[in-house]
């Protein structure tokens, strides 16, 4: 300080004397009219001037000889010195006092600065508060985050690094703790140590501490650790309620937001799908391409592996905030594995991919019918005997809040087979398991139940044999709860940080999945969960066990986190695959079918479909005389045998032929007649049809792949169509008044009727002959031409013909059965030839000879009327030619000929439509069983189409994944 004031003085006192020098010596040049030079006036710096004093002192001194200027009195001289050192003396009080007064304001600032630069120790009180001020603390802690959230979507990566940073901090703590114990000993201020007002006082004298102090002073300090580790739990509890509670309003919020934006019109634009739907389909799309994983299916999924009852299912229902899986007791309940992807969305609904009703999982009805829907496609997915199927159930559940991800839900290993299983069950869920495992980008969540003992866990050998190093798998330990209870603490703490079991995970997880109610809800087992963590010892103590690795909150955020980690690192390298065989395909076609487009099953079935359309359409256009042909031939074709049985013969054989004609006319037209012809008229239709079909094969551009379909949807519609019903009474009417005309109006019809009559006679004879000949065998020259030969029922029955014959002969017009004398005759005759038959075998020969003589018969009085027209109008029924038959037939061919017109227009003005809309509806059926289309659809071009335009959906679907999560990123 002295050393300080010497120098300001000195500097002080050495302007004083320049300064009254530059005083004395501008008065005097003043006074002596003197001026400097104009360039002298003009150097640079401090030296011009100094320099121009200097100069005019000499000046002074020596005299100026030009201006003859000479040196005053010396009385005078020294006169005017003492007045100017008394000048100099006064001014140099001032400035000697003006230094000292700036040189302590200059020494202040020094001093203000150089406390300034000291450390400020008040922090310490800041970073261990006491009492209610630490309360204080963590309510601010908590607004201060309620704030954050409000203004900010907070990242659940940050909240999952949380529980790292603490350790940080604790560590960080430390350091500063010791280090202001130092500064606190330096200071010699007081340190409040803990929370409960126990203070130590550190001074310089502390230093001396023995070594039983340090000992006690540790063990204190330890327990105040554990302390504030409770109390730090206690808040992260607090928090995430907090947050809960936030994100909680925060979706309410956004279900507002996107409910309004929903409501706009979204007609123009393209409803926008979200990332995870994308995914979704994409993973459907590769599940129905290749089912053994072996080139294209390596995409992410979740696969959720465990024993039975192991609580799989719980957890993913824990992950889907919704009980969305029937529950059993003990009993084998997933039976088929369940693929469910998890999306965020303004409702918390559920919904199958091959459905379109929306489970609305706020509602217990709509909650008891997922869970009833999911039972009954499990079970009905188990065909033959089996009790588990490999038919993936998929689903989609939307909610606020819900992490996105897919998860695969697998029935659980099992140990022991019961009765009522399979015989290959056991094995059954074990390829089942790997083939999942199998993928090596599926990430395994592995569940473990941790109320039984670790030994008897089947699981995770097959998880240890897919992911021997741990790298794609977490572990879950569930019913933690009664772990507690029963287990040994030191196991679970070595289970939960992977020192137990031999396999490796990326991390491991204890959650409680419930109480073991089934009606308990999502909200109260959560609930439980929380509070079973938050006064739980085993996960206290000691901080072996970090409050990231509990709660299914948290155990969904982290396989979230890792399933999107994994689907980017992933997605490009199957795109570049799908690319590939894209490549592949599309070569292989070129070499093939050069001239053709590939066409999949569903644009074939297309094609198919407007052929077989335009064929119906071409039945109005058949000619109404094509119609009559077809349809008098078909229905003389079913009726022929009724009228030749029922009508014709037993007419023949009684006295009086026209009344029995008319009696079994009319039964005929009132009863089976009406069916009969609409049963002809269908069948008519339906050969009509396919003679269109059969005659368009022969065109040029027919393509012989639609054959096997077109045939298929014919015969079904056909099997399915019916005549309508009203027709038939109409038919009745139609029919009996037709019938009722005896009366032959002239001679074409008349000649219509015997031609018709011949015909139909020549057509019965030669069935009888053709029935004869298979029953008496080859003829003399077939039998010398052929080298055939007789059986010996043959001979039988040729030795019964002839015996037949003599009885014919003696009596033409016999009557249609034998008597019994005459088959006594006819057996004694064959006996005496060695021949020994029944009576009904004489009754079964006699049959057919005996229509064969009564046709012939008809056929003669057929040519025998066929002039007797005239004499049939003349005399009538007392005609000398009996013409009742050909009468009889006449009124048939009426009935056939009124009967075909009826049905043609029936078929043109309604069946031919009915048909096409059987059609129609057959078609439709078929589009939407791909099971059918690919059996009635197939052949190598199609199986190349088919796997090229699915190779294409797919790398158009990775594609614009792919696209939409760069977009995110």
């Amino acid at each position: 300080m002295l050393r300080i004031y010497q120098n300001t003085y000195r500097r002080t006192a050495r302007k004083a004397v320049v300064y009254s020098t530059k005083v004395a010596c501008c008065n005097h040049s003043t006074l002596c009219g003197i001026t400097s030079h104009p360039r002298r006036s003009q150097d640079s710096g401090s030296s011009g001037s100094n320099g121009k004093h200097r100069r005019h002192e000499e000046f002074l001194l020596a005299g100026n000889p030009a201006r003859g200027w000479q040196m005053p009195p010396p009385s005078r001289g020294y006169g005017m010195l003492v007045v100017r050192i008394l000048r100099g003396a006064l001014k140099l009080r001032y400035i000697v006092l003006g230094g000292a007064i700036g040189g302590g304001v200059s020494l202040r600032k020094k001093y203000e600065d150089w406390k300034d630069g000291l450390p400020d120790f008040k922090w310490l009180e800041d970073a261990m508060p006491q009492g209610e001020r630490w309360s204080q603390f963590s309510r601010n802690l908590i607004e201060v985050g309620s704030l954050v959230k409000n203004a900010i979507d907070v990242d659940p990566k940050l909240k999952q690094l949380g529980e790292d940073k603490l350790s940080e901090w604790r560590n960080w703590f430390d350091s500063r703790l010791d280090d202001a114990i130092e500064a606190a000993d330096y200071q010699g201020v007081q340190i409040v140590e803990t929370k409960d007002d126990l203070k130590a006082k550190t001074t310089v004298a502390a230093l001396g501490i023995t070594s039983d102090e340090s000992r006690k002073k540790y063990e204190k300090l330890q327990s105040q650790v554990e302390t504030l580790q409770t109390e730090i739990m206690n808040v992260q509890i607090k928090y995430q309620k907090e947050l809960e509670k936030m994100e909680k309003e925060n979706r309410e919020l956004r279900q507002q937001y996107l409910i309004l934006k929903t409501n706009k019109k979204t007609t123009a634009k393209k409803i926008k799908k979200s990332l995870i739907d994308m995914y979704s389909e994409v993973l459907d799309e590769l599940s129905g391409y290749d089912t053994g994983y072996t080139m294209a299916d390596h995409l992410p999924r979740v696969v959720v592996v465990g024993d039975q009852s192991s609580g799989k299912t719980s957890v993913l229902e824990s992950i889907a905030k919704a009980r969305i899986f029937p529950r059993g007791s003990g009993e084998m309940m997933t039976r088929a594995p369940v693929k469910v992807t998890l999306a965020e969305g303004p409702y918390h609904v559920a919904q199958f991919r091959d459905s379109d009703r929306e489970y609305d999982l706020t509602k217990e009805s709509d909650l008891q019918d997922l869970r009833r829907d999911v039972e009954f496609r499990m079970k009905a997915s188990v065909r033959g005997g089996k009790t588990v199927s490999n038919e993936v159930i998929a689903m989609t559940v939307k909610g606020p809040g819900l992490q996105r991800m897919v998860l695969v839900d697998l029935p659980g290993i099992i140990s022991t087979m019961t009765v009522d299983m399979a015989s290959d069950t056991k094995d059954s869920i074990h390829q089942m398991t790997k083939h999942y495992m199998s993928n090596p980008n599926a990430i395994i969540l592995c569940i473990q139940d941790g109320s039984v003992d670790a030994e008897r866990s089947n699981v995770t050998d097959l998880v240890m044999q897919c992911d021997p190093l741990g790298r794609r798998t977490i572990f879950v330990l569930t019913k933690v709860d009664l772990a507690e209870e029963l287990a040994d603490p030191d196991r679970i703490r070595k289970i939960l940080s992977g020192k137990l079991f031999p396999m490796k995970a990326l991390g491991y997880y204890a959650v409680v999945t419930g109480r073991g109610r089934k009606d308990d809800s999502i909200d109260a087992i959560r609930q439980y969960e929380e509070d079973f963590f938050k006064n739980s010892k085993l996960f206290h103590r000691r901080g072996v066990i970090m409050p990231h690795q509990v709660t299914s909150r948290n155990l969904s955020l982290a396989v979230s986190d890792r399933f999107w980690k994994m689907v980017r690192e992933t997605i490009e390298q199957q795109a570049d695959a799908f690319k590939a065989t894209r490549f592949n395909l599309e070569t292989e076609w070129k070499n093939n079918f050069p001239r053709l487009r590939e066409s999949g099953r569903d644009e074939l079935f297309d094609k198919a479909k407007g052929e077989i359309l335009d064929e119906v359409v071409t039945l109005s256009q058949i000619s109404a005389k094509k119609w009559d042909d077809a349809l008098n031939t078909k229905l003389w074709e079913k009726l022929s045998n009724y009228v030749f049985e029922t009508i014709y013969l037993p007419a023949a054989q009684s006295d009086s032929f026209n009344t029995m004609v008319d009696i079994k006319l009319r039964q005929w037209a009132e009863q089976a007649l009406p069916a009969k012809s609409v049963e002809a008229g269908w069948e008519a239709l339906q050969q009509e049809f396919i003679s269109l079909m059969e005659r368009s094969k022969k065109a040029q551009d027919h393509d012989v792949i639609f054959d096997q379909l077109k045939s298929a949807v014919v015969d079904e519609a056909i099997r399915r169509h019916s005549w309508e019903d009203k027709a038939i009474d109409m038919l009745r009417v139609i029919q009996l008044n037709t019938l009722e005309d005896r009366f032959v109006h002239d001679k074409q019809e008349w000649d219509s009727a015997v031609k018709f009559l011949e015909t139909s006679v020549n057509a019965k004879l030669v069935q009888t002959e053709e029935t004869l000949a298979q029953m008496f065998g080859p003829g003399q020259m077939r039998r010398l031409t052929h080298w055939q030969y007789l059986t010996q029922d043959q001979q039988k029955r040729r030795s019964v013909k002839n015996e037949l014959d003599k009885i014919l002969k003696n009596d033409t017009k016999h009557l249609p059965t034998l008597t019994h004398d005459e088959l006594t005759t006819v057996r004694k005759n064959l006996q005496r030839d060695s021949v020994d038959v029944d009576t009904d075998y004489i009754r079964q020969t006699w049959f057919p000879v005996y229509r064969k003589h009564f046709l012939q018969q008809a056929l003669q009085r057929a040519r025998d009327c066929r002039k007797a027209y005239y004499l049939y109008t003349q005399q009538g029924a007392e005609c000398e030619i009996s013409c009742s038959d050909v009468v009889l037939f006449w009124r048939i061919q009426q009935v056939i000929k009124i009967t075909g017109n009826a049905l043609r227009q029936q078929v043109i003005n309604r069946e031919a439509r009915r048909l096409d809309k059987e059609i129609k509806a057959v078609l439709d059926e078929f589009s939407e069983d791909e099971e059918k289309k690919g059996y009635l659809l197939t052949g190598k071009r199609v199986l190349l189409a088919e796997e090229l335009i699915k190779v294409r959906q797919i790398q158009e679907k990775l594609e614009e994944f792919i696209n939409s999560l760069n977009q995110e990123k």
